[in-house]
């Protein structure tokens, strides 16, 4: 029999007992005439003798456990595997998590290992860098030349459209995707009313926990740097960047000033204020056409348009199917909610029938039952009851 190491301690990372498909625990017994796929037995069916198909009891073995020292007596080589892994988690000079995520060591055992044996130690140096030269010459002459093309089309720093796009990479012509990318999807339908009960309401509070810490994960692993850096040289690594960021929105206002024919500060200015007049007149014509794809009335839009109102016209319900079933105060409703008379109608009776079905209705209930903005089922919910079409719950 011989012993051997074993990889990983976790039990999802090798296959169970094929005895009693028990997770393994260290040390068990793996058969060294079984294969290609490993056999493998815990204590237990071994000592039993257990046989299956071509296995017999009499093969030779080999004692799977890494409750053997590597690089120092009192250090085991489950011990080392699970340094390096704590290192990987909390980063390089955290000790004191380090050692938390050990629980066998102290943080000042931890540092003195990790720095005697894997920083300050020339034959990992000398390892790596032969490790490195030799995938350099190895790749040499099989590597693919880069020949870089022109820059994409980036949006300009801090426009409206590099807002609009935030985490576009124009380079790859696609979106960044974050880490768990639709944590936001669990939050899109919960929405907190007053008339919510107990439960339901620590229920959706759990949720939002639950959102945060999903967050939070989020955001620790785009610290990538801050893993094997220190606290201080990953300040500067932080600040170097937004000062770069500074730079190139400076660099590019002096040259779009140079395109323009400005050679001072004065002149750069008032051209500031001309550009911003400019921009707030073409916002305005921008608006405009949005608001003539509803309403047909010039004087309305340029109303509109003067007072610099950004909420939606009313309505127009003037030909729209439906509009002669509606009373006046149902009228004025559409057309403050800028709903067609004929969904109106429809999401009116749906109401009605869960009211009578259940004896009384709440806004939640109204709201999972249409599908619409929550905006819009909360004034229509308000409307009705106040009207006295349906009773709260």
């Amino acid at each position: 029999m011989d012993a051997d190491l074993c990889l990983s301690d976790d039990p999802s990372d090798k296959p169970p007992c094929r005895g009693c498909s028990s997770n393994l625990v260290e040390p068990y017994i793996k058969c060294a005439e079984c294969g290609p796929s490993p056999f493998l037995l815990c204590l237990q069916c071994f000592t039993r003798g257990f046989e299956f198909k071509k296995h017999e009891s009499n093969h030779k073995y080999e004692i799977m456990t890494s409750d053997f020292p590597v690089l120092e007596p009192s250090w085991t080589a489950q011990e080392e595997m699970a340094l390096l892994e704590a290192v990987m988690d909390c980063g390089f000079g955290n000790w004191q998590d380090v050692a938390y995520q050990m629980r066998t060591k102290n943080k000042e055992e931890c540092e003195a290992h990790y720095m005697k044996n894997f920083i300050n130690n020339p034959l990992f140096s000398s390892t790596l860098l032969n490790l490195r030269q030799i995938e350099e010459a190895r790749t040499a002459d099989t590597a693919i030349p880069f020949k870089p093309t022109d820059d994409p089309p980036r949006p300009t720093f801090d426009s409206l459209l590099s807002r609009d796009m935030a985490g576009y990479m124009p380079a790859r012509a696609d979106f960044m995707e974050e880490f768990d990318n639709y944590a936001e999807w669990d939050l899109k339908d919960i929405d907190f009313v007053d008339d919510d009960s107990d439960i339901l309401h620590a229920l959706k509070i759990a949720v939002v926990d639950i959102y945060h810490s999903r967050l939070k994960e989020r955001g620790r692993r785009k610290k990538r740097f801050a893993r094997v850096v220190g606290p201080i040289e990953h300040d500067k690594f932080i600040e170097s960047h937004a000062l770069e960021f500074e730079l190139r929105r400076e660099i590019g206002r002096l040259q779009e000033y140079r395109r323009a024919g400005i050679q001072s500060f004065c002149s750069a200015k008032v051209y500031e204020r001309v550009k911003q007049v400019r921009e707030d007149e073409r916002r305005k014509r921008t608006m405009l056409v949005d608001v003539l794809q509803y309403i047909q009335d010039g004087r309305a839009c340029q109303q509109w348009l003067t007072t610099g109102r950004r909420c939606a016209p009313p309505l127009n319900l003037t030909g729209l199917p439906g509009t002669e079933k509606l009373n006046d105060r149902e009228k004025e409703l559409c057309q403050v909610v800028r709903l067609v008379p004929g969904a109106y109608l429809e999401y009116k009776q749906a109401l009605l029938n869960e009211c009578r079905r259940q004896g009384g209705l709440r806004l939640a209930q109204a709201r999972a039952l249409i599908k619409i903005d929550v905006n819009k089922t909360r004034k229509i919910y308000d409307f009705l009851i106040k009207e006295g079409y349906i009773n709260k719950a």
